[in-house]
């Protein structure tokens, strides 16, 4: 038999259409089990975890059909020790059954670090110097003194403190400062569109105090309290408005951007990472 009879016999045509058969019903079956694998289009958006403690949040994976592992630990005040700090995907990114949601935990034991040398620093480098230390600004106290802006003494809770002692990270550390044996004063910062991390480094950076802070009944939650803005601030800013040294400046925040000023023309939102204090929420 030719090789053309046999291609044209029905015997191959039977064998080529077995083989075509069983070839398509393997990709059908192939594409099923993949959907099945998969679980294609059975997406669901991830639990809010933060916030609660790891047994809450195991509960809370467990229930949504996920899983739930701590992967690292940080000292924040912005949660209570032991809860959920920050988790990974974040709450209502759509994944899959099963997925792993990888969380940080507020450390139950703070961090302790070292009080750096900060007499005899001018304010703006004695500032980077405390946040480099993983610690925090408070008052600014001045006093009477040859100098202008530098640190004459560093304080917690109103104790002296010398470089190299232990203590909490994120602690506030006190500063007094010397103003001159004048009457000195600085230039009112305007705050309007800043977010309360950049608003502090701005009134720290005039060599002033930031008072109260306050947000309105557009912040919710700590969420909110990251992107909201200064609204209003008293003193107001004026091009020629000055105040002594060591004053104080009180803001208010909101997320609402009709309360802006109308000569507000930006809002910032580029520097929130460092803020750990949610201040005065709204009940």
């Amino acid at each position: 038999m030719s090789l053309k009879e046999f291609l044209t016999s029905r015997v191959f045509v039977r064998q080529l259409a077995i083989a075509m058969a069983i070839g398509v019903a393997m990709i059908i079956i192939l594409i099923i089990w993949l959907n099945i694998y998969t679980r294609h289009g059975q997406s669901r958006p991830t639990p809010e975890v933060r916030g609660l403690t790891t047994e809450e949040a195991e509960r809370v994976a467990a229930k949504n059909r996920m899983r739930f592992q701590i992967i690292d630990s940080v000292y924040t005040s912005f949660v209570p020790r032991g809860c959920v700090a920050e988790q990974m995907p974040l709450p209502g990114h759509r994944v899959k059954r099963g997925r792993m949601i990888k969380v940080t935990i507020n450390a139950i034991n703070p961090e302790m670090v070292a009080v750096p040398d900060l007499v005899g620093l001018p304010v703006r480098q004695a500032l980077s110097v405390i946040q480099t230390a993983g610690l925090q600004i408070g008052q600014l106290d001045y006093v009477p003194d040859l100098t202008v802006d530098f640190v004459l003494k560093q304080t917690i809770h109103g104790r002296e403190v010398s470089p190299g002692d232990s203590v909490q990270k994120g602690i506030v550390i006190d500063l007094v400062l010397g103003r001159g044996l004048s009457s000195q004063r600085t230039y009112i910062p305007r705050l309007t569109g800043y977010t309360l991390e950049r608003a502090r480094s701005e009134v720290y950076g005039a060599s002033l105090n930031l008072g109260a802070f306050v947000f309105d009944a557009t912040v919710l939650n700590g969420t909110d309290s990251l992107v909201a803005f200064v609204y209003k601030q008293n003193p107001e800013y004026h091009e020629d408005a000055t105040a002594q040294l060591g004053s104080s400046i009180y803001i208010w925040l909101t997320t609402d951007t009709l309360k802006l000023p109308s000569d507000t023309t930006a809002v910032d939102t580029t520097d929130v990472s460092g803020l750990t204090d949610i201040g005065s929420l709204p009940l």
